[in-house]
């Protein structure tokens, strides 16, 4: 199954405190907690068959892109986030410490 990773919809759902795109009948998620001026990105997970198309970065760049226009600060506990703002340096700004 050829995926467009650009033509994916990043969802923010709070109520599972999850950023979230699905394709098909899989979700790949972004899972995070809110504390006062921050996102603390926890754990993110793609289901084994869409990895390996791109899915993974565009679910982190769409949660990152949220995160910006809402004016909150980034503490990038998942590997997989850290990963791609180190890829993406035009997100640095946005980390905070634990």
């Amino acid at each position: 199954m050829a995926i467009d990773p650009a033509s994916l919809t990043v969802r923010d759902n709070a109520d599972q405190k999850r950023f979230e795109v699905r394709v098909g009948e899989h979700i790949a998620i972004a899972e995070y907690l809110h504390s006062g001026d921050r996102i603390i990105f926890s754990h993110t997970a793609v289901p084994a068959a869409l990895q390996g198309q791109g899915i993974g970065d565009a679910l982190i760049h769409g949660a990152l892109e949220q995160v910006k226009a809402r004016n909150l600060g980034v503490v990038a506990m998942c590997p997989f986030v850290a990963a791609y703002v180190a890829k993406h340096p035009e997100y640095a700004p946005l980390l905070r410490p634990w």
